[in-house]
């Protein structure tokens, strides 16, 4: 007879199933997996899920190329996921430079799951990536929006480890046998978020007397559901480019308005910051003429008389 089953391991499964109870028999789900702890772990709770709710799993591995062995941890844990009867997918992906080098390796792995066409696509994010996240939009000090971390789900994305620690998916890898990859980017001080992992986050557990990265999380999930009831506000405008209509909004309202028509003109909404969102302001309660207010992504906001319109700026202006 086997032993008894890890208590964490049956609460990595009855996420994952909260996490996919919409989907039915059939559905594709994609698992994003790095050979890491969090990714493997998730990877052998969902290859339960997905038998007795008979989905057709299977990962995407992405290859980063920013280490020398990354061919070999790839292949690794490719290898790992044939032993939990998950077929995989070893993506080579190029990584760029904008926005930095984390932005820019999140952005060539997210292309790569979402090419799929999967029906849901599983993220190993823990509650530990989640603290993290909003320790940096704190020091960002761009907003609500910065500091609401990620969500549990973002379209066909979902995130059911929110709610799981670090060390939780490591038990879950030695529950089932797995031997995960560390990468030695998470220990590296020339890394931000390896810095806040390395030395913030143990300092002010100790100053603060623990409970810090749960309280972080709790945080980021009043932010996100105060910011989303604002964005349904903000959406309901019926006249969204009329000057006095947006000078008779609530602030927190009319930020998000700007937002979002940018947004919709084409502006990049990573590099769209909060300082860009206060001169669209201006543009509505302190106008003194300004000709037009320039957003990354080529697009230009202009107001005539009492209306906003946005353009694309031309090529060297």
């Amino acid at each position: 007879m086997g032993g008894a089953l890890d208590p964490t391991v049956a609460t990595g499964r009855n996420l994952v199933r909260a996490a996919l109870a919409d989907l039915g028999p059939g559905s594709r789900v994609v698992i994003g997996v790095s050979g890491g702890a969090d990714s493997l772990a998730l990877a052998a709770v969902t290859a339960f899920v997905a038998a007795r709710e008979a989905f057709e799993l299977s990962a995407v591995v992405v290859d980063h190329q920013l280490q020398d062995d990354s061919a070999a941890v790839a292949g690794r844990a490719a290898q790992q996921l044939a032993t939990l009867g998950i077929a995989s997918e070893v993506v080579v992906v190029d990584v760029g430079t904008a926005g930095g080098p984390e932005a820019s390796a999140r952005r060539a792995r997210y292309a790569a799951l979402e090419r799929t066409g999967a029906d849901a696509i599983l993220l190993a994010h823990t509650l530990d990536d989640q603290a993290e996240t909003v320790l940096l939009g704190l020091g960002r000090g761009s907003g609500p929006r910065s500091i609401a971390g990620m969500s549990p789900v973002d379209g066909v994305l979902r995130r059911p480890f929110l709610t799981l620690r670090r060390a939780d998916t490591e038990r879950i890898c030695q529950a089932q046998g797995l031997d995960w990859w560390t990468d030695p980017h998470n220990s590296d001080p020339a890394y931000r978020r390896s810095r806040l992992r390395a030395d913030v986050l143990p300092l002010l557990e100790d100053v603060l007397g623990g409970g810090v990265a749960e309280a972080l999380s709790r945080t980021a999930d009043q932010v996100r559901s105060d910011s989303a009831y604002l964005d349904d506000v903000a959406a309901a405008v019926k006249l969204p480019l009329d000057v006095p209509t947006l000078t008779d909004l609530h602030p927190a309202v009319r930020s998000r308005v700007l937002r979002r028509g940018a947004l919709e003109a084409g502006a990049d909404g990573s590099a769209l910051a909060a300082a860009h969102l206060v001169e669209l302001d201006r543009l509505v309660t302190d106008w003194h003429g300004q000709v037009r207010i320039e957003l990354p992504g080529g697009v230009a906001c202009v107001r005539e008389g009492d209306s906003l319109s946005y353009v694309r700026t031309p090529v060297g202006g």
